[in-house]
């Protein structure tokens, strides 16, 4: 506190009183918040313990959530032609919605219209939804060339069948032939076997568990670090619960994918380790560098708000399209009432259980 001394002179005195009351004011607008994350950090053993035992919290959650659908083979309730693998599915598929809308976007709007960063050009263009925007319209065409990419490659029809193979498939193809006319009275161009339809739709599975991933883990690595980087109990006990959860039920998500997409098995387990593992690795780089890491300095602000953008658009555009319409529009869910009922409540629990955690983180 300044400590102002009386003066005998009535001008000095009346400077003085307009000091008194014009500094407080001017001293605390001049407090800069943006390149201080807390007024004290803690570095004790306990905060310490808490990271460290996150660590392993979330390291487990995530492989638990995304191993559970991969059982599927040895439980047969989660084999994907069961009807309750499609509520599972429409849960899962819930969770990365909200985690698209609710958790990530937000985080990248706050980031990108911090006033620790310049009013132009940050100020003055809408850039998360512009990103969220792009990334989205990548994902799908990241989508769709992939899959034109395949059936150009193994389904073109200029490709001819050698007389041998015709031979040997001439009762099946008959048989199709007859199916076909007692159907539909008649047919025109040649019939897809069966075999290369289940391949499509594999490839199709594989191609969208892949880019899902992506989505999914450049977002686990932003918030392990900010975990990482929290330097209070009160700050760390919050998150490593709701992000116990968070890990969980995107791996759910995730993992039922994997499972539908029918991958070797050095393959599904590459995957799955790398998910289990990418938010726990964020941790531990945060606690690297908590000692220099400013959340708030513009360059963390630019780099978490644009890739959490970019994020957000990849998973809710494989939400809406690749998880959720692919399964409500199909025969089997629009045939069965019950089921269908079931999918869409099964879809709002997800998407409100993930909701309520962003309370917390």
């Amino acid at each position: 506190m300044m400590k102002f001394q009386a003066c005998s002179n009535p001008i000095s005195n009346l400077f003085y009183a307009c000091c008194v009351l014009l500094l407080p004011p001017t001293m605390a607008l001049g407090d800069c918040t943006c390149d201080t994350k807390e007024a004290t950090k803690s570095d004790s053993i306990e905060v310490l313990h808490y990271k460290i035992g996150s660590i392993a919290s979330v390291l487990v959650a995530g492989a638990l959530g995304v191993s559970l659908p991969l059982l599927s083979k040895r439980i047969p309730t989660l084999n994907p032609k069961n009807d309750i693998f499609f509520m599972v599915k429409a849960f899962a598929a819930g969770v990365i919605l909200a985690t698209g809308f609710v958790h990530i976007l937000p985080e990248a709007y706050e980031s990108l219209t911090s006033p620790c960063l310049k009013e132009n050009p940050w100020g003055k263009f809408p850039f998360t939804g512009f990103v969220a925007m792009l990334s989205s319209i990548g994902t799908l065409m990241v989508d769709s060339f992939a899959t034109g990419f395949y059936h150009r490659q193994h389904f073109n029809p200029s490709k001819q069948v050698p007389a041998d193979d015709e031979e040997m498939g001439d009762e099946h193809a008959g048989h199709m032939h007859v199916h076909t006319h007692a159907t539909h009275g008649h047919a025109h161009g040649s019939a897809v076997s069966p075999e290369g339809s289940i391949t499509s739709e594999v490839i199709r599975q594989r191609i969208i568990s892949q880019v899902l991933e992506i989505g999914i883990v450049v977002h686990s690595v932003i918030i392990g670090i900010s975990l990482g980087t929290a330097g209070s109990i009160d700050t760390i006990k919050p998150l490593l619960v709701a992000l116990s959860f968070h890990q969980f039920f995107e791996g759910m998500g995730l993992g039922g994918c994997i499972s539908q997409a029918k991958f070797e098995s050095k393959s599904t387990v590459i995957m799955a380790t790398f998910f289990s593992l990418t938010t726990p690795i964020g941790i531990a780089i945060g606690m690297g560098v908590s000692s220099v890491y400013k959340e708030n300095s513009p360059t963390a602000l630019t780099v978490e708000g644009i890739f959490n953008s970019a994020s957000a658009g990849i998973l809710i555009y494989m939400a809406l399209v690749d998880l959720l319409a692919a399964d409500f529009m199909s025969p089997k869910l629009q045939k069965n009432l019950k089921l269908q009922l079931g999918a869409n409540i099964s879809l709002l629990l997800g998407a409100g259980c993930m909701s309520l955690l962003a309370k917390w983180a």
